[in-house]
């Protein structure tokens, strides 16, 4: 399986999972034009994408949604309440109704072979979701706009071999940075963002020796840094006695795309 973010951060997410015979994406925050280029780069002909997987009905994350299933007349799961809240969306623009897939939380949908599975999160949108993909023996979680976790999260990305999670800001950035006091509360509440720190901690409850790769995600740009997100969760790991050997862990951004991870 692979695992390569195209984009990741609060001006758009697209993030590619690869298995033997399918091509899913989740979310298409990002342009199409963008979203080819990305795809063209690791090989992917947009064509043969399979699926886009919906996280939530927030531009970020559903801005090219609608000209690429037009374009390549790619199926789209999400749930009902995310899928209606997207279609009234302005600027996403029509979508043929055969395009649109319901899922469900804990109910698993077969992609040629690759097993996904939507999990409920907690974040201000309509039934927001985020997902684990199978294939065989191996495992991929991908949670980003949370504000908080518990158990029912860490079970359903336990057992992964490539994680991307959230580390949204830092919460001293953000707390003296610019943004309105109601934004700034909405942001640390438990339907907003994960910080670093709750990033790391969540990555403790996960790591073990299966683990093979870590992503960081969706960072603000201005509220956080790559480099004092990646720190923070390093050290914080490292503290707590787990090894992050060189290459373990990497931080993905919106300007370019990750390395494709293989496992």
């Amino acid at each position: 399986m692979k695992l390569c973010s195209i984009s990741s951060g609060s001006d758009g997410n697209c993030i590619y999972v690869g298995g033997k015979e399918a091509n899913i994406l989740v979310d298409a925050g990002i342009s199409g034009k963008k979203i080819e280029a990305g795809l063209a780069e690791i090989d992917v002909d947009p064509a043969k994408i399979d699926a886009i997987f919906v996280t939530h009905e927030h531009g970020d994350h559903i801005t090219g949604v609608g000209v690429m299933a037009r374009r390549y007349h790619l199926p789209i799961y999400s749930t009902v309440e995310t899928i209606y809240a997207m279609l009234h969306t302005k600027n996403i623009g029509k979508i043929p109704s055969e395009l649109l897939n319901y899922v469900e939380p804990d109910k698993e949908v077969d992609i040629k072979g690759v097993k996904v599975t939507p999990f409920a999160i907690s974040h201000d949108a309509a039934n927001p979701m985020a997902y684990t993909f199978r294939e065989d023996n191996h495992k991929i979680g991908i949670a980003t706009d949370l504000g908080t976790y518990n158990d029912y999260v860490v079970k359903h990305l336990k057992g992964s071999e490539a994680l991307l999670v959230e580390a949204n800001h830092d919460v001293n950035m953000l707390q003296v940075g610019p943004y309105p006091y109601v934004l700034k509360q909405r942001i640390l509440g438990n339907k907003g963002h994960l910080s670093n720190l709750l990033s790391a901690n969540l990555l403790c409850d996960l790591l073990d020796e299966n683990v093979k790769h870590v992503v960081l995600g969706h960072l603000s740009k201005e509220n956080n840094f790559p480099d004092l997100a990646f720190e923070t969760v390093k050290c914080e790991l490292t503290q707590r006695g787990f090894d992050v050997n060189h290459g373990f862990l990497t931080v993905a951004n919106h300007l370019e795309r990750t390395s494709v991870f293989e496992i």
